[in-house]
């Protein structure tokens, strides 16, 4: 007989993973375990691609950036992310991307885990780009480029390094400071780092080139003639309608690979392209039925906008780990109830209950 996991008319309450506390679990395991835990979660949870109930963000868009909701279950978990994207943030002091979500259990409704997402976000993205680049680049890569040296461009180099063994990074960003932020956060890492004045001299000479630009505009970041034989090109900044970072004919330079492509069609790079422009779904390369790289010259596209199977993912590892470090607090953020069927008899009490937070035993 299958163990219950949930006892009838037990009170659950739900761990919550602030800001601060995921701060706190990233330094106790290690960022480089971390990105590398994710990725593992990720390989795993795309090795079970149909067993998913998915469907693209649910997106409002504003002038200044968007907000979205990323759903996803198979049937056990549900979860989903709310993520916002304003590149004028920083202008503000408020970071372009802000996140947070939630994991569910499916068989009773009841949210287990309440968690920040912005620096989980940003591990998650980096090791969907290692896990991608595993399964794309040549084995044997080992300078990257960098072009974007923002809020996320330092995971991308650590997950790259320690992920696929790159050595070299090549810096390009038209802000300086940002570049200089990077430089210096990439100091201790081991890493060989090269400022470069364009992006034309970053990307000259290197295996994979990462563009991860935050600007809401239709750039061209990556022109054709820049765009070597053998080249991966990790197409990550494009997310939303009207914002891309490659020249369309970059497109038609090699094989391009996405992660659902209803949601790719109309944020990432493809939305250049015809709407039969041929894509390659990296759940089918990972599975075995679709070939990746099929030589060291092919060009190979992962135009990468983010999808909420990765956030899954992310979840589940950030909740094992601080189940794991005891990291977290348990909030009530469901009503205790005597009586399940009496919401009403909570507003009865003379005196509303503390809220109680206790440490993760």
């Amino acid at each position: 007989m299958p163990t219950q996991t949930t006892a009838p008319h037990a009170h659950a309450s739900t761990l919550y993973l602030s800001a601060p506390e995921a701060v706190e679990l990233v330094r106790r395991k290690g960022l480089a375990a971390c990105l590398g835990g994710i990725a593992d979660c990720i390989t795993e949870d795309f090795l079970r691609w149909e067993q998913f109930d998915k469907s693209a963000r649910v997106a409002s868009y504003s002038r200044d950036g968007a907000i979205e909701l990323m759903p996803i279950a198979d049937d056990a978990t549900y979860t989903f992310k709310y993520v916002n994207g304003h590149p004028r943030n920083t202008q503000l002091g408020l970071s372009t991307v802000m996140a947070f979500g939630v994991l569910a259990d499916v068989a009773t409704g009841a949210p287990q885990l309440l968690s920040e997402l912005t620096l989980t976000t940003a591990m998650r993205t980096a090791a969907m780009s290692a896990v991608a680049a595993k399964a794309l680049a040549r084995p044997d890569s080992r300078v990257m480029a960098i072009i974007g040296n923002g809020a996320q461009s330092e995971f991308q180099a650590l997950a790259f390094q320690h992920l696929l063994g790159i050595t070299e990074v090549r810096l390009y960003d038209t802000d300086p400071a940002a570049t200089a932020k990077l430089q210096a956060n990439l100091h201790t890492s081991g890493l060989v780092v090269t400022v470069c004045a364009s992006t034309a001299e970053a990307v000259r000479g290197a295996d994979i080139v990462t563009t991860i630009t935050a600007d809401k505009a239709r750039a061209t970041i990556i022109t054709a003639e820049m765009v070597e034989p053998g080249m991966h090109i990790n197409a990550v900044g494009g997310d939303c309608p009207g914002k891309t970072e490659l020249q369309a004919e970059v497109l038609t330079r090699g094989r391009v690979f996405v992660e659902y492509p209803p949601q790719t069609r109309i944020e990432g790079e493809i939305q250049q392209m015809p709407a039969d422009f041929v894509v390659t779904e990296l759940w089918q390369v990972l599975v075995g039925r679709q070939p990746g790289r099929r030589s060291d010259a092919e060009v190979t596209v992962f135009d990468s906008v983010g999808f909420a199977l990765e956030d899954f993912s992310a979840l589940r590892f950030m909740r094992a780990a601080a189940l794991e470090l005891g990291v977290g607090e348990r909030i009530q953020l469901i009503p205790e109830l005597a009586d399940p069927k009496d919401l009403f008899g909570t507003l009865r009490q003379t005196t509303a209950p503390a809220m109680r937070l206790q440490a993760v035993a």
